[in-house]
């Protein structure tokens, strides 16, 4: 079986690049043009089988479910995303078609649609790429999802009228989705926490949001992240989303693979893609001045456009549709932006870091709600990220220490800790402009319970640059990690596991005492 094959040599390359500090989805990029080189050079014709395209196809749905799962809709409906999204769309082909239509030679048509393909940025690689930095509910996450989102209602809007084809009467039948709400929660509960559990999530992904919305006439992919955003409020959807993690990291590498087995270009094809990577940074600069217009503080807009600064997968499925010639030079296009963001993005706050006083210069006078200086009064315990552990220690200080605060990223979990009476704000740890507008006076004690190691470095070292004298505590899986906080300034790093076998050896021993008076 080919498929086998390729995935093997798709992870030795995928390893090899993760070697070096790249992410592995530049491996299997690699690894698919190498494949194709390798048919090219030898005569064997390697192309895409219709299983590697659904394994491929079942890749992204399980990505769209799952990055679903961790979006609260309401933060979506924002004036920076509708606003950002249609404008960039609007100007992006305002500018490229007529210069397409000049520079190429093309009809007025072909330079629209090619303008069209190029202006949507890659839900795919952004949502990979913030996901694994565990960014996706950080304010400059959900701004760049909620925009990827509407770039997606766009383009299947823009396919629609492409085909000559609209939904069937049937679509209207997605207006009642939300009535199935509670049984679906109802599911999610019987369903337990071991294989049912994944089950439940391939069927809500690949069966009733893929095939159901792809048989009335819709996108797969948009009923994948409408079912996955559906039981996003549920308690359980971290734990569905985390199920699913291996399953979907395997069908993505078909995705990957695909791309880059699509053939290799001619020039007029290398051509072209040269130039969209040349125009690739503008893209991303219109991007940053958009958030800005909508109050985004630098470093938001920064990572946000970032983010978006690649070319999309949903532009290879318009050109099959409207322009099936310029498939392969699309293709190249995309695949070489991956090539450019995927490592740019992974280096995103460092970048910020070095750029910050040039970039803050651009920033207006009014910020964005979600953005604003933090004073902490008279504090006494700051405790920065409120997942489980942040919670469970917030609770257990609480009934001894009134003046503290949590903080975290998530300004959706920031309210719905207000709403249980707990002191939680929002505020991003990794934000430089925070930092320099944090005010802690009586502060003497600082929890680290971030969820990545990166956000606890850069608090660890912001707090002690800004010279907190007090005590820095912080939790890690791994031992290395664990000594990489304490040298960025964090006076004590526990390893999570074994803090929890001495919390539980130490209820043992409690009860031992009870017995023994």
């Amino acid at each position: 079986m080919p498929e086998a094959i390729w995935i093997s040599f798709a992870f030795v390359l995928g390893l090899m690049v993760k070697g070096i500090g790249l992410p592995p989805l530049v491996g299997y990029l690699a690894a698919g043009f190498v494949l194709s080189g390798l048919s090219a050079s030898t005569g064997i014709a390697i192309e895409a089988t219709d299983a590697l395209g659904h394994i491929a196809h079942m890749g992204v749905l399980l990505l769209l479910f799952t990055v679903g799962l961790k979006l609260k809709l309401r933060s979506i409906v924002s004036p920076e995303v509708i606003g950002g999204s249609l404008l960039h769309f609007g100007i992006t082909c305002s500018v490229f078609t007529p210069g397409l239509y000049l520079l190429m030679d093309l009809s007025w048509q072909t330079a629209l649609m090619l303008a069209i393909a190029l202006s949507f940025s890659s839900t795919v690689l952004a949502a990979k790429v913030l996901e694994s930095k565990r960014e996706l509910r950080a304010f400059h996450g959900r701004v760049a999802i909620g925009i990827l989102i509407m770039q997606d209602l766009i383009a299947l809007i823009v396919m629609s009228l492409a085909a000559g084809q609209t939904p069937s009467q049937w679509a209207l039948i997605v207006f009642g989705l939300p009535l199935l709400r509670p049984a679906l929660f109802r599911l999610l509960d019987a369903s337990g926490h071991d294989e049912l559990l994944v089950l439940l999530g391939l069927l809500l992904a690949l069966v009733l949001g893929g095939y159901g919305f792809e048989s009335v006439g819709l996108s797969s992919e948009l009923g994948a992240l409408v079912f996955g955003a559906m039981l996003a409020s549920h308690p359980r959807s971290q734990e569905l989303s985390k199920s699913l993690w291996s399953v979907k990291e395997v069908f993505l590498v078909g995705f990957f693979l695909q791309i880059g087995i699509g053939g290799l270009p001619d020039s007029q094809a290398l051509t072209f893609a040269l130039v969209a990577a040349l125009v690739l940074p503008l893209k991303g600069i219109l991007f940053f001045f958009l958030l800005l217009a909508f109050r985004l503080r630098a470093r938001s807009g920064f990572l946000s456009a970032l983010a978006l600064s690649n070319y999309s997968e949903f532009g290879l499925i318009v050109a099959s549709i409207a322009l099936p010639q310029w498939l392969v030079p699309l293709a190249i296009s995309v695949s070489v932006s991956f090539l450019i963001s995927a490592p740019l993005n992974r280096l995103a706050h460092s970048l910020y870091e070095r750029f910050a006083h040039r970039l803050s210069r651009f920033e207006g006078q009014k910020h964005h709600p979600d953005e604003q200086p933090l004073s902490l009064g008279s504090t006494r315990v700051l405790i920065m990220g409120m997942g489980r552990t942040g919670t469970a220690a917030y609770d257990w200080l609480k009934k001894q220490e009134t003046k503290l605060i949590g903080l975290d990223s998530d300004p959706s979990k920031a309210r719905e800790h207000q709403k249980e009476g707990r002191n939680v704000v929002f505020a991003d740890a990794e934000d430089a402009s925070f930092w320099n507008g944090l005010h802690m006076p009586d502060v003497h004690s600082v929890i680290l319970a971030l969820g990545d190691i990166e956000g606890k470095l850069i608090a660890a070292r912001m707090l002690r640059k800004l010279g907190f004298k007090g005590y820095i505590v912080a939790h890690t899986m791994y031992a290395d990690e664990a000594r990489q906080i304490r040298e960025a300034g964090a006076n004590d790093a526990y390893l999570t596991m074994n803090e929890t076998g001495v919390a539980l050896a130490s209820h043992i021993m409690g009860r031992s005492a009870e017995r023994e008076h």
